[in-house]
């Protein structure tokens, strides 16, 4: 128990210390690449004509802003760090979409809405912090109505030579020295590859999701197989 709390509040502190780098970070230690891979899961989620859409650890907004250009739909963001939230309100009163995303400050494992309030749930990048996967997995189901979609993005280990070796390589040597230059902060960028390194991807995510109560679940490896798109339906 006390180890799950440290986990939860090591990504508070660190998400807010990091907040006011993040997005440039994201984008240059990708290569923008991650730009390409969100079009990817927005473009699944906005064809399934959702009404009512969450996106849970939404930092600064960049997932939800990408889908408000694709679907009129309400977007609720929640985020545990403050931070990554006052960022993203800026983002949005600069864009003109404050009437359109709502960004609230919450716990994707104890979330604060009503059952079946929601029709599709999308999450970049987030999964892998959560310090119980199946307890928030488990939460947006609860809130999703029946059929409704769940979308996650989220790094994965590519399995095929060479590609293997050069991402552990940049993983584990050039990240955590490239991030903590910019951002200062020394554990933020050695934790993420060792939450990727942790996480459950492939098949067993898919497992994960179906013990959740998700149905016709399925993953779309990207850039080969650096990162994922799984996607399910909540059952009836």
């Amino acid at each position: 128990m006390g180890a799950s709390i440290a986990k939860k509040e090591q990504v508070r502190v660190m998400f807010n210390n990091i907040a006011g780098k993040y997005d440039f970070l994201n984008h240059f230690l990708s290569a923008g690449i991650d730009k390409v891979w969100r079009k990817k899961l927005v473009k699944m989620v906005a064809g399934s004509n959702p009404k009512q859409v969450l996106d849970v650890a939404t930092g600064t907004a960049d997932l939800a802003i990408e889908l408000s250009s694709r679907c009129n739909a309400p977007i609720t963001g929640v985020d545990i760090a403050q931070g990554m939230l006052d960022i993203g309100a800026k983002k949005l009163i600069r864009k003109g979409l404050n009437h359109q995303i709502r960004l609230q400050l919450a716990d994707s494992e104890s979330l604060p809405f009503n059952d079946r309030s929601f029709d599709a749930a999308m999450v970049a990048f987030g999964v892998r912090n959560f310090e119980d996967l199946d307890k928030g997995l488990s939460e947006m189901q609860r809130v999703l109505k029946p059929s409704g979609m769940i979308a996650v993005l989220e790094f994965s280990r590519p399995q095929a030579f060479p590609v293997k070796q050069l991402y552990n390589f940049y993983f584990k040597n050039i990240l955590p020295g490239m991030g903590r230059l910019v951002s200062k902060d020394k554990g933020a960028y050695t934790y993420l590859p060792e939450s990727v390194s942790a996480f459950p991807d492939g098949k067993d995510f898919l497992q994960h999701l179906q013990n959740c109560g998700f149905s016709n679940v399925a993953q779309q490896r990207l850039t080969f197989g650096i990162a994922t798109i799984y996607t399910g339906y909540k059952t009836l």
